[in-house]
């Protein structure tokens, strides 16, 4: 059963004399407790769509809709991760993942507790009363994890959040990811222009065109988990959707 669908989505930025057109006629559901990735190349509107389902811009027309109500802007039912680190600087750990609780007024020891909890999943209990500026960027992303899904929302939206990451690192975030993912069973939409990154993570992968995007093909990736890098069918879905995206890339650069 779908939890999110966008219907005949467009995006245009501009003044209407000259407008740019972003993202072209979108149609998309995302099923309850799913994770689709979309890939595609620069500037194709990937984080556009992903901005326009967190309410943060507005669609030119067509619709976007969560558990059948339109999305006519922010609200606590949809969590963002972006790439860039987004944490309060002056609050700890504990207080950067308790900030969206207090918003909401939860009494002190319940959003403690909360807290807490994700704060271990993500394996940062050691560091509840660390500042950003003392952890590293791969710390802090995991913080940023810990705060949306503290704030139990119905689909999580990730724009690059591993996107600054060294490989290692990256790696290691996204084994994290999966199993929250897993064990919260939230529903998960997720930008990236890693392929490898998509296959490993997704059930499905949407690839878009180049501007204007349009969703050019969409990508069952049928493998059972824990994913296998090397093995010759992850391999297989990486090239197909490499395959989809080249010619897209290349019309980017005209």
């Amino acid at each position: 059963m779908s939890v999110l669908e966008l219907k005949n989505l467009i995006k245009k930025f501009g003044n209407g004399k000259k407008d740019l057109v972003a993202v072209d006629n979108v149609d998309l559901s995302v099923n309850h407790n799913e994770f689709v990735s979309i890939v595609g190349p620069s500037g194709c509107g990937k984080s556009t769509i992903l901005r326009m389902i967190a309410g943060l811009e507005t669609p030119s027309s067509g619709g976007i809709y969560l558990d059948e109500k339109e999305v006519l802007g922010p609200d606590a039912d949809r969590g963002m991760v972006f790439q860039q680190y987004t944490l309060l600087p002056w609050k700890t750990v504990l207080q950067n993942v308790t900030f969206g609780l207090e918003i909401k007024k939860i009494p002190k020891e319940q959003r403690i507790e909360i807290a807490k909890k994700f704060i271990k999943m993500v394996g940062l209990e050691e560091f509840c009363d660390s500042y950003p500026y003392e952890l590293s960027g791969g710390m802090q992303q995991r913080v940023a994890i810990a705060r949306t899904l503290a704030n139990n929302p119905k689909i999580v939206l990730m724009d690059e959040p591993f996107g600054a990451l060294d490989t290692q690192t990256r790696a290691v975030l996204q084994d994290h990811l999966l199993k929250i993912w897993q064990t919260e069973k939230k529903t998960v939409v997720f930008v990236t222009h890693s392929v490898d990154e998509a296959v490993y993570l997704s059930d499905r992968v949407v690839v878009m065109t180049a501007r204007p995007g349009k969703i050019k093909s969409i990508i069952d990736i049928d493998l059972d988990r824990p994913r296998k890098r090397t093995s010759p069918e992850f391999t297989k879905y990486k090239k197909m959707i490499i395959d989809e995206l080249k010619s897209e890339v290349l019309k980017s650069y005209v």
